[in-house]
């Protein structure tokens, strides 16, 4: 007996996840194999003897759990997300000889180690007594706010004491960030290659997350205004400062028109600036013209060093209590240690030192992408932690990492930062901070030298 389609006596109460449940049964026995096209909304629930809207309900929770993706105008088909358990970036035990260019992380030198050796060791003889005993957030914490509205302000903002809350790092920011601003079955808009935690995260919460077109400036604005015609948007986040995946940074023009769009639809804001003040002569921060309604985050982690898990989210006055609330019940606080290190920092200028060092660092590594990659074209900006490259039309992305790696370089697939159900470009992100400069300049070669050639259709099959 087959499993797809059931039986209209098999359903069981709710008819809807009876329903997901059955298709997800299908795929896992084989009935069912991505990329298959699934039967009309009305061609089910006509064959199944139950109404549209349950059919519609069980295609929704199939969406959002990964199964199935619907595409305008061509139907519905199975589109099974990749595993959890797999990741394009690679961790430290498998990457034997490889040159790694496939993780995001600040350049890291002597420096580093010993300005976090030096706070260690001030901090064996003078250590406060709350950074090792307090348990309430609010007495623990009380000492590090002005250190952190220094840091923010660097950055271009200036919030109000009360909206201010200590994370640890970007990740903890973002999720209490999309918990605070929306509620399961939301919407949620973003860069149609955005942040590659974003999806399984919006997931995980029960929220839905699109795509929107993008250009060399980000977000499209007459996209993201005919998105919030066709149904009631949430949230929009956004990257808007080099950290997206195509190294983009977002005029002031453009971010004054999707703030314009946000308030006429009442749309809140979710800011990713997790690079903070590492770029010179960026443009201020959406949160600056648009306080009211954005969810700021930003860290010391990628512009300082990144084992230093100390992070600061800023968010809209009317928001405060549910912000405390949810991260209190993920989180509880900030550790004090990594708040107390990157506070005293921050008040004895050795943060704005390392800043300026990783800024320098960073803008030595751009220079000699441009040297090395001088007739690729690629994006990137001057000062920031990887490049963009698009793929010559020869090239699949599956088949340039996987030639790439077998010449002894990692790099980040393109299909990794997809929000839509489309792949928007075929690219790879190529990430320059997190090895020497000797090895950069040797994985640069390699990816120049490959680019120009054509793929061996041996790695292809």
């Amino acid at each position: 007996m087959t499993i797809w389609p059931p039986r209209p006596e098999d359903l069981k109460r709710p008819a809807y996840r009876s329903l997901a449940e059955a298709l997800i049964r299908a795929v896992e026995a084989g009935e069912l194999r991505n990329g298959d096209r699934l039967p009309t909304h009305r061609d089910l629930a006509y064959d199944l003897n139950i109404s549209v809207q349950t059919v519609s309900r069980a295609y929704d929770e199939l969406i959002r759990r990964g199964f199935i993706a619907g595409e305008v105008g061509r139907g519905t088909f199975v589109r099974l997300e990749r595993s959890d358990t797999k990741t394009p970036f690679l961790p430290d035990r498998q990457k034997g000889e490889l040159i790694d260019c496939s993780m995001l992380k600040p350049v890291f030198d002597n420096l580093h180690h010993e300005a976090m050796c030096e706070a260690l060791a001030t901090l064996s003889t003078d250590i406060p007594q709350s950074v090792i005993s307090s348990f309430r957030p609010l007495g623990a914490l009380r000492r590090y706010s002005e250190p952190s509205f220094s840091w923010l302000e660097i950055c271009g903002l200036k919030p109000q004491s009360q909206s201010l809350l200590l994370t640890n790092g970007n990740t903890s920011a973002m999720t209490i960030a999309l918990m605070t601003a929306a509620s399961p079955g939301d919407l949620i808009l973003t860069e149609e290659l955005g942040h590659h935690t974003l999806k399984p995260l919006t997931r995980y919460l029960g929220l839905r997350l699109r795509g929107v077109a993008i250009d060399d400036e980000g977000i499209v604005p007459a996209a993201f205004a005919r998105e919030c015609e066709k149904e009631v948007v949430k949230a929009l986040y956004l990257m808007p400062t080099g950290l997206n995946p195509t190294a983009t940074i977002m005029s002031n023009d453009r971010r004054a028109e999707l703030v314009e769009i946000a308030r006429s639809k009442d749309i809140l804001i979710i800011e990713n600036d997790a690079w903070g003040p590492l770029q010179p002569g960026r443009p201020a921060p959406v949160a600056a013209m648009a306080p009211e309604r954005t969810f700021y985050f930003t860290s010391l982690t990628k512009c300082l060093m990144a084992g230093l898990r100390f992070g600061f989210l800023v968010v809209p006055e009317a928001y405060e209590a549910a912000a405390s609330n949810r991260h209190l019940v993920t989180n509880w606080m900030v550790t004090a240690l990594m708040a107390e290190i990157g506070s005293r920092w921050i008040i004895d200028g050795t943060a704005h030192r390392l800043m300026n060092w990783q800024s320098n660092a960073l803008a030595e590594r751009n220079r000699l992408v441009r040297r090395v990659l001088a007739d690729v074209p690629f994006h990137g900006t001057d000062t920031g932690m990887h490049i963009w490259l698009p793929l010559p039309d020869a090239w699949t992305e599956d088949g340039f990492v996987a030639h790439a790696s077998q010449k002894g370089v990692a790099v980040g697939p393109g299909s990794t930062f997809v929000t839509s159900d489309v792949i928007p470009s075929v690219g790879v992100r190529l990430c320059i901070g997190g090895v020497s400069l000797e090895a950069l300049e040797t994985g640069l070669t390699i990816v120049s030298r490959l680019i120009r050639s054509q793929p061996e259709p041996a790695l292809l099959s």
